[in-house]
């Protein structure tokens, strides 16, 4: 019999937390047994969760071990001085919960001084109170039942913290996983940051960068920009598409569907869109009684607002979060799959995770961004859509209008090619391929 590796992996987003941030390692886990890999979770008892998603448990192989420890958070502390009794919303406090208007500047003055400490004193992040117990008690977890490799994924970054201190410690290879950037990361340049904590942070990264046995990242721009900053090995793998959420079917329900899954941000408002649709469906009687707004997950209001101001409110049918699997179908029904990103330039490093579930949708993508964004650079690659930059309405409406047209004849176009090399268990071999190439020939102590 074969004995499985193990690999300790330091998440603060698992089940029941739903959101990409969760998918990616879910994902990963849920195929390492199959590569020879026993996936071990390190992760918060009692995490603050934005939304749940208790359909990704199913996930979990059953080879997994879980191990769950309390985390201390100042959200209590924020929310007594806030006024408030409950509740995860804590966008002015902390942005990775989420895809918070954290540049808006309508802000309290409570709220500025506490985004002003959240800034400066929780370096890099709040979760940061959790890396001395962790330490304590993963160094006593490791002499007892030793593993061959320690990933830790961010943001939050802080993850990476434990995993250096560990590195440093007990000498087992060590894997940061940047989801997204750190310092290049588009919040940082809204964080009211005072020097000495730009510095803290550049050095922090750095630090990570150096010690880390080999850096993972999941976009091009990532991996060069590492890789330009380090000796350290700099791996890409993206995220990709789980074949086996794809195999349903979605009823046509007779709508011109155009769909957006995930955090619908206000940084990420494509007005220009709202408008152009505003302007068929008046010109349009037919188009303005087909057209659909779906959005599954969470929307800003100021979204909604853009829409109605354009007379199209009683077009949007807005769903909420919904279960993972309730997502893809939605997916899968649309006419046309919405893609808008910030016109930031730090976000040319985001490749945002629905992308892949976009593509392998097979359904016509609409990306409204900088042409040479990660995301934007991948729909072009893949032949899955259009670009348009934030203000080319006439770009949006020639795409809107081949895509009304097949959806008229009743004609499904499938987009997208050479997508297989994003499946999630095509990527989890070379994430074992790594690993195994890490460990090779290494005893554990």
């Amino acid at each position: 019999m074969t004995v499985m590796k193990r690999v300790l992996i330091i998440t603060y987003y698992w089940p029941p937390a739903g959101g990409s941030g969760v998918q990616r390692w879910v994902k990963f886990s849920k195929y390492l047994p199959s590569f020879g890999w026993r996936p071990v979770i390190y992760t918060p008892s009692n995490p603050q969760m934005a939304v749940t998603d208790f359909s990704l448990e199913k996930e979990i192989p059953a080879e997994a071990e879980i191990i769950k420890r309390k985390i201390f958070e100042p959200y209590g502390i924020y929310r007594l001085f806030a006024g408030r009794r409950s509740g995860t919303d804590m966008k002015d406090f902390i942005e990775e919960d989420g895809e918070s208007a954290i540049n808006t500047g309508r802000r309290s003055l409570f709220k500025r001084l506490s985004l002003y400490i959240r800034a400066n004193l929780f370096i890099p992040d709040p979760r940061v109170w959790w890396l001395r117990p962790s330490v304590r008690f993963l160094k006593k977890y490791l002499s007892e039942h030793p593993v061959d490799l320690v990933v830790t994924t961010g943001p939050p970054h802080s993850m990476h913290l434990i995993g250096l201190r560990l590195h440093r410690e007990t000498g087992v290879p060590w894997v940061p996983d940047f989801r997204d950037p750190w310092t290049e990361m588009y919040f940082m340049a809204y964080l009211p940051l005072t020097g000495m904590a730009s510095k803290k942070h550049a050095r922090l990264e750095q630090g990570v960068l150096d010690e880390a046995t080999a850096v993972l990242t999941v976009t091009p721009q990532m991996k060069a920009d590492f890789s330009a900053r380090t000796e350290t090995p700099v791996a890409m793998i993206t995220n990709g598409y789980d074949e086996e959420d794809f195999d349903v079917a979605a009823e046509p329900d007779g709508f011109f569907n155009i769909v957006h899954t995930g955090i619908f941000s206000g940084k990420g408002n494509p007005s220009v869109l709202w408008k152009t649709l505003g302007k068929m469906a008046a010109g349009d009687p037919e188009f303005r009684e087909k057209l659909r707004l779906r959005f599954v997950g969470q929307t800003e209001q100021e979204i909604l607002d853009g829409i109605a101001a354009q007379g199209l409110a009683s077009n949007v049918h807005y769903a909420g979060y919904r279960e993972h699997s309730e997502a893809v179908k939605e997916q899968l029904g649309a006419s046309v799959l919405l893609l808008p990103m910030s016109d930031a330039p730090e976000f040319r490093f985001i490749l945002k995770g629905k992308l892949f579930e976009y593509l392998a949708s097979r359904r016509p993508i609409l990306c409204i961004s900088r042409p040479d964004g990660a995301t934007a650079q991948m729909v072009t690659g893949c032949g899955a859509g259009a670009v348009c930059g934030w203000d080319d309405e006439d770009g949006m409406r020639a795409f809107l209008n081949g895509a009304w047209e097949d959806f008229k004849e009743g004609r499904t176009r499938e987009t997208g090619s050479d997508i297989d090399k994003f499946s999630r268990r095509r990527l989890t071999g070379e994430l074992a391929e790594l690993f195994d190439a890490l460990t090779a020939g290494r005893q554990k102590r």
